[in-house]
């Protein structure tokens, strides 16, 4: 890596018109002690003015429109597509709605030069300060039984059995994870070209998840880096019935590609047996996702466009 490193910024927007701004005020400030060689909006067909927003940023922005909702994947693959990889040692791939405190990058670039780290991930935070759990654990089936009957988060907070870490302790210390939240991702350049694009048959959501267990098969480390602050204002899929759903079915779509369709099935199940009872319950989240996960044709009918 250089004497100063020089970073790319590859932000992908979709009608994030609201907090896209915010986004690109805070680079400069977030950048010192880095070289900021570029500013690259990736934008899936906003209909609001992200792009005249991107325009008028005080940073130089290249704004590169994909015409259509390809999804955050295919976004970050034609953001990447546009900067010059030979003149960078690492890319940070972010979310609109992050705010990057000031030399908040700087750690992650010297976590990055340690042996085989290949991504490098920083602590977030909700804009009121208080953590906001990014981390995660291997995805298995045991830990799907336990979520089907306890819940995700409270079976990250009992032990290691679920797979959303939750405890705030397990944000205090530096070291390598399995995956993490994908708003925030440092990548080395080398890193980027062994494990190649991001897999854009998942539109939204387990495209990071695919992304980090792919790096690692590789032998790259994800590495949390909690001296490096960023507040993610954070979206909707905790109250959106259908991006809820979405992220839920990507989850088992992954599980099975990886492990198998025996592996894989057992999981579906658990997870469907699992949301079926909340559905029953009344919770209009499950209910979206028993939909989908049961039939596959109603899915992208209800997206969000």
């Amino acid at each position: 890596m250089r004497e100063n490193p020089r970073i790319a910024v590859v932000i992908v927007t979709y009608n994030s018109g609201d907090v896209l701004a915010g986004c690109l005020a805070s680079l400069p400030e977030g950048a010192r002690g880095v070289e900021l060689a570029e500013v690259v909006v990736a934008d899936n067909a906003s209909r609001d003015d992200c792009v005249a927003i991107a325009a008028a940023a005080e940073v130089p922005v290249k704004v590169v429109q994909l015409g259509r909702n390809a999804g955050y994947a295919a976004a970050i693959n034609a953001g990447i597509a546009a900067l010059d990889l030979d003149e960078l040692d690492a890319v940070y791939v972010l979310n609109p709605d992050c705010r990057l405190p000031p030399k908040s990058i700087t750690p992650l670039v010297r976590a990055l030069e340690r042996p085989g780290v290949g991504v490098t991930v920083p602590k977030m935070v909700n804009p009121d300060g208080s953590l906001q759990p990014s981390l995660r654990r291997m995805p298995s089936l045991g830990r799907a039984v336990v979520e089907a009957v306890i819940g995700g988060s409270r079976a990250g907070r009992i032990g290691r059995l679920g797979e959303l870490i939750t405890d705030p302790r397990e944000y205090e210390n530096a070291g390598p994870v399995v995956w993490a939240t994908g708003a925030a991702m440092l990548i080395s350049v080398p890193a980027i070209r062994a494990v190649g694009p991001w897999d854009e048959s998942f539109l939204l959501y387990s495209e990071e998840t695919e992304f980090a267990l792919r790096a690692a098969d590789l032998g790259w480390t994800h590495w949390y880096e909690p001296e490096a602050l960023i507040e993610h204002i954070g979206g909707d899929s905790g109250v959106n019935p259908s991006l809820a759903a979405l992220l839920l079915v990507n989850k088992v779509t992954l599980f099975r590609r990886r492990r198998g369709w025996l592996a894989g099935s057992a999981y579906y199940l658990v997870v469907l047996l699992g949301e079926s009872v909340r559905a029953l319950a009344g919770r209009e989240i499950s209910k979206t996702s028993v939909t989908w996960l049961l039939r596959p044709s109603r899915r992208w009918k209800t997206l969000p466009g």
